[in-house]
């Protein structure tokens, strides 16, 4: 199994990276908030989880053994593939799920795009009491979605090698429907971003 990988990066897309080793590009699959904090061509070190499928070998990447822990510990709930994985990960901090699971938050998880209510009241039963404890002091759950969507979509746009005065007009065009939700998907509107950026060019 595949503990983790380190390199230089060579790559960055809206959701996935790539890092050389050995000469090899390692492509791994990777929330918005990990994305933000690799840069081309500098070194990175990812935390890795292998999921193995029938017709693919995929790599998920990220940023420390806490994310990854916790991803592979929500696909041991009913339904609960490494897609569905990463796109809690994506809204939520491990700190913030915990969080969401110890007060029985039903909306923190249904801002998770692919969960609803009926999902979420099966994951806060299955996984209640797996997760442990908060262990900092982050925000309550979706509040850095919430409050930080505009740092962590210029630093991703930036990372992926657009110019800080390009990164800005993307994160102003995204901004209302951003603000149209409590709870904006950062993933989302980086794909969003993406496309005016394109169109732009």
């Amino acid at each position: 199994m595949i503990a983790f990988v380190s390199g230089p990066v060579a790559a960055l897309a809206p959701d996935a990276a790539v890092v050389e080793v050995g000469g090899i590009g390692m492509a791994l699959q990777c929330t918005p908030n990990t994305l933000a904090e690799l840069r081309i061509g500098q070194h990175a070190k990812l935390a890795t989880s292998l999921v193995v499928r029938e017709d693919s070998l995929t790599l998920y990447g990220f940023a420390d053994d806490d994310e990854k822990q916790v991803f592979e510990l929500l696909q041991t709930a009913n339904g609960v593939g490494p897609r569905l994985a990463q796109a809690v990960l994506s809204v939520h901090t491990p700190d913030a799920l915990r969080r969401a699971f110890a007060s029985g938050d039903e909306k923190a998880l249904t801002a998770v795009p692919g969960i609803g209510k009926k999902g979420a009241q099966k994951l806060l039963i299955e996984l209640k009491d797996r997760l442990g404890a908060p262990t900092g002091t982050a925000p309550a759950a979706g509040a850095p979605a919430a409050s930080g969507w505009r740092d962590q979509l210029h630093a991703a746009l930036v990372g992926l090698g657009y110019a800080p005065r390009e990164a800005d007009e993307a994160v102003s065009a995204v901004a209302p429907q951003a603000e149209a939700s409590d709870k904006p998907n950062v993933g989302a509107l980086l794909k969003a971003a993406l496309q005016t950026l394109n169109r732009a060019r």
